[in-house]
């Protein structure tokens, strides 16, 4: 596991500066970063239509072997993040116990439930970032032992007890602060520790609290790395120390931005709301002479079909900024010319983001290495069931 960590590690430095950059903010230069040192690539970008832009975006294979040749390791580093699949044959649920999940949720949650069942270890179990406790209660009715559930929300807190006790099933809620000293309290040395897309700082809390009160076993599927209280990413096991790479809470956000595989629909609202953005940056900054970004409030999808210039005018409006008289269509159709060089460089810094998330969670599982678990990195379910699939299992020794 440390000699692959050490790989990755390696191949990320060696290549940083085709990841280590935010493809929006990078659009605004006229040629690509890479033009003086990787001139066949970029000639190969330039030359992409709109249609094989979305192609790539859609198949990674493809992108994968179409940039080979300007990439010689690139076939190596990706085949050593080819994970195994944790081997499950499904759960048969008691009646009422998927009550209010849905269908794509309930999938993960299954699995998960199953993969935590197979490496049980303890006689009773932690639910960590609870929400409404579905994870836990796959487990206790399966099961037969006692679930504790640690969520922050109260209201979600009391759904769940309802429906725990509705259920006949052996939970305990309690409500508090992952981050608050008291949530030591609700640790044990017989529990399994459990957590299914707990974000940032609360899967590191976890596996931290977990070592100090000698639990028997964790189950964690991480989520949301770049939700942390510091500016840059603290590492845990001894190899991530010795790395060169500090990563950004920007930087974090990498492996969480994945490709647009919904329909048509969903990519059309997406290129008309990102070029709406990029053209109005385009337009404060040669008409206003604005120096910075002007991040711009969340929009309405409706809003969209008002046109270009509605949404400036709205943004505007919600800025309290005057807009001079321009052409706007004028405008548009530079932010639509943006927002296609954004997407190419997006497709490099897609080649990367597998490997980011694996050098994450590759962190955790040697830290828990260091502290006396045997540990395994797996993939609990497809990618089209949640691209976050990786799974980090240890038993204590």
């Amino acid at each position: 596991m440390q000699t692959l960590f050490e790989s990755i590690d390696t191949y990320l430095v060696n290549h940083q500066s085709f990841w280590r950059f935010e493809p929006f903010f990078t659009s605004q230069q006229k040629k690509l970063p890479w033009a003086s040192t990787h001139p066949l690539l970029c000639q190969w970008l330039e030359n992409l239509t709109e249609e094989q832009i979305e192609h790539y975006k859609q198949d990674f294979g493809s992108l994968a072997t179409a940039v080979g040749p300007y990439f010689p390791q690139l076939r190596d580093f990706l085949a050593q993040l080819q994970l195994d699949r944790v081997a499950l044959s499904g759960l048969n649920l008691e009646r009422g116990i998927d009550a209010g999940v849905p269908g794509r949720k309930l999938e993960q949650i299954v699995a998960m439930g199953e993969a935590s069942l197979l490496q049980h270890s303890g006689n009773e179990w932690l639910e960590w970032c609870a929400g409404k406790g579905f994870l836990g209660r796959v487990l206790a009715s399966q099961s037969q032992q006692k679930v504790t559930s640690f969520e922050y929300q109260q209201a979600l807190c009391e759904a769940g007890q309802g429906e725990a006790d509705k259920q006949g099933l052996a939970m305990h809620f309690i409500q508090g602060d992952a981050f608050n000293v008291d949530a030591n309290k609700v640790f044990n040395p017989q529990q399994h520790a459990v957590a299914l897309h707990a974000c940032g700082d609360l899967h590191v809390t976890l596996i931290e609290k977990a070592v100090e009160h000698q639990l028997p076993a964790i189950t964690l599927s991480p989520c949301c790395y770049h939700l942390i209280h510091s500016a840059q990413y603290q590492p845990l096991s001894q190899p991530a120390m010795r790395s060169s790479l500090r990563l950004t809470q920007a930087e974090l956000r990498i492996p969480l931005q994945e490709l647009v595989t919904g329909g048509e629909r969903v990519k059309r609202h997406r290129l008309q709301e990102m070029s709406y953005r990029l053209g109005l940056d385009i337009l404060l900054r040669q008409e206003l002479g604005q120096q910075q970004y002007l991040p711009i409030p969340s929009v309405k999808k409706s809003q969209l079909s008002d046109g270009f210039e509605a949404f400036c005018l709205w943004a505007a409006e919600k800025k309290e900024i005057a807009l001079p008289g321009c052409d706007f269509s004028y405008y548009q159709q530079l932010g639509e010319q943006r927002f296609w060089q954004m997407e190419r460089l997006s497709l490099v810094q897609q080649l990367f983001k597998r490997g980011l998330e694996l050098w994450l969670v590759l962190d955790k599982a040697l830290y828990l290495q260091q502290h006396g678990y045997q540990v395994s990195v797996a993939e609990f379910c497809s990618r089209e069931m949640t691209p976050r699939n990786l799974l980090l299992q240890a038993r204590k020794i």
